[in-house]
């Protein structure tokens, strides 16, 4: 980048229109990113087939922490639009499968995360070309601040990173309660850190008057940053289910979800200026990049039927997961673990994705009958995959009460989450891995298990006992995977489940 210098002074970089002071030798943010993680950081719009382009209007929401209302703004843009008419679809930076579950509820299609940790950096272009395929709008919700990371690598991994990876521009979602002025510097700040970032506006929350509402706006205009919307306080209504909930109100088809979602869309549709936001949107350049495809070189024969389990509204597992078993040659069938009391008839596979809540083990316990047919289907040998509190599922009680007796161990909850990503190596072959294979995985719990593993763990990793159980056909962990960052999984669990007889087929 070219710019002018007085001797030992700053360079006079010009950036969007304006020009930006950076100190001679000073490494900016776009330096280190550029230097430490150049996978994210895409290279010139070249020219390609028509294939490899996609041309999706989108906008990435975020804020500067959590708290400002970006999730209850990106679940009432999505529903405001889609009662427009508009064929919209969300996504989720990060792991979270509840925040993805709300997005996809509001659009009407399956909403889905986008994490560079667990997938990869590189797989976030074409994850996102292939979700939001025919959308007239994309609306990503960031995680945590702009620029923050679980995992501490914000260059790579932030909601930021993945807006510059998108070529998204950004609205950033500001809770002005107790802010004057000062949320011109604020935002003037964000829009600085780094020069890649395209920052298009912002949408103003917990607005105290329309006195206070025209001072910001003067602020802001002063610094030609736009506002798209100015919420009162208590105008974005806290109507969601509690989170404890987990995705269930979505999954279970929950008439509050579905209330709770209309309700933010009303309150979007009053107060954001929603065609500005789609010519915003509008403007995003074509992304080259080819739309991620779940297709394996060669499925499998014969369309083994494999429960996957979840509800009307969806799966504990990532949307990717379905796909991907589907294209492996499956027949995927719904079971829900609180309401049906058998697995469908031919079961040849069960898998419980990370997203099942915790908090419903007295339900859980209570369908005694499918914790049976679970019991006996794993006692076969048959793939039984579980994550997150699908392995408390399978244990032998959970707080007391019983579970499906599958592993030999007792699940407790304790106070305060577990949360954390791990890179970990397989300790055992099985259908998700071979041994010695190294993954990504995410944890998220407050219940223990004891033991920890079992003869055979699943995982370990650096700092960490061994971790989680395989036994037969049966593989449970509390840690959470992508199928998208190993498609084999599905191909594995398909061939391996294509070779049993399933349950309730004739002997």
């Amino acid at each position: 980048m070219t710019g002018t210098t007085d001797r030992d002074g700053p360079v006079h970089r010009p950036v969007g229109g304006r020009h930006v002071s950076v100190w001679a030798g000073m490494v900016t943010r776009a330096d280190l990113r550029s230097e430490i993680f150049p996978v994210v950081r895409l290279p010139p719009p070249v020219a390609r087939e028509e294939s490899m382009m996609t041309a999706v209007p989108r906008l990435v929401l975020s804020a500067p922490s959590s708290g400002h209302g970006t999730n209850a703004l990106a679940i009432g843009l999505l529903a405001a639009l889609a009662e427009r008419g508009l064929d919209v679809a969300g996504f989720k930076v990060g792991p979270d499968h509840v925040d993805a579950a709300y997005l996809g509820l509001a659009a009407g299609r399956p909403g889905r995360t986008l994490d560079a940790r667990l997938v990869g950096a590189d797989r976030l272009g074409p994850l996102f070309a292939h979700g939001a395929a025919g959308a007239e709008l994309a609306v990503v919700q960031g995680t945590m601040g702009l620029y923050d990371s679980v995992a501490g690598r914000p260059e790579a991994e932030s909601t930021a990173a993945v807006a510059t990876a998108l070529r998204s521009p950004v609205v950033l979602v500001v809770d002005v309660a107790a802010m004057g002025q000062s949320v011109a510097a604020l935002v003037h700040g964000f829009r600085s850190y780094d020069e890649q970032l395209w920052l298009g506006g912002v949408i103003l929350t917990q607005v105290a008057s329309p006195r206070h509402e025209a001072m910001l706006r003067q602020a802001l205009d002063d610094v030609d940053v736009p506002v798209y919307g100015a919420l009162r306080r208590h105008e974005l209504p806290p109507v969601l289910p509690a989170r404890r909930h987990g995705v269930l109100p979505v999954v279970g088809g929950d008439a509050e979800a579905t209330r709770a979602v209309r309700r933010l869309g009303e309150a979007v549709a009053g107060t954001v200026e929603l065609d500005r936001l789609l010519a915003l949107a509008r403007s995003a350049p074509a992304l080259t990049v080819e739309p991620w495809s779940p297709s394996p070189a060669a499925p499998v024969e014969g369309r083994p039927l494999v429960a996957l389990a979840g509800g009307p509204g969806g799966s504990y597992s990532y949307a990717e997961t379905a796909e991907l078993l589907r294209a492996a040659g499956a027949e995927v069938v719904t079971v829900d673990p609180l309401r049906d009391e058998a697995l469908p008839a031919g079961t040849r596979a069960l898998v419980v994705g990370a997203g099942l809540p915790e908090s419903y083990a007295a339900e859980l316990s209570a369908n005694r009958r499918l914790c049976i047919a679970v019991a006996e289907l794993a006692r076969t040998g048959r793939p039984v995959l579980a994550e997150g509190a699908g392995l408390l599922w399978l244990a032998r009680e959970l707080d007391g009460r019983p579970m499906c007796g599958v592993l030999d161990a007792i699940g407790a909850s304790r106070d305060g989450l577990v949360v954390g990503y791990r890179e970990a190596t397989a300790r055992t072959a099985s259908v998700v891995a071979e041994a010695g294979a190294a993954v990504v995985g995410y944890k998220q719990h407050s219940a223990v298990l004891t033991p920890r593993a079992g003869e055979r763990p699943a995982w370990s990793w650096e700092g960490g006992a061994p971790e989680g159980f395989v036994w037969r056909g049966v593989h449970a962990s509390q840690l959470g995977l992508h199928w998208a960052a190993d498609p084999a999984i599905a191909t594995r669990l398909v061939s391996a489940a294509g070779v049993a007889e399933g349950v309730g087929a004739p002997a």
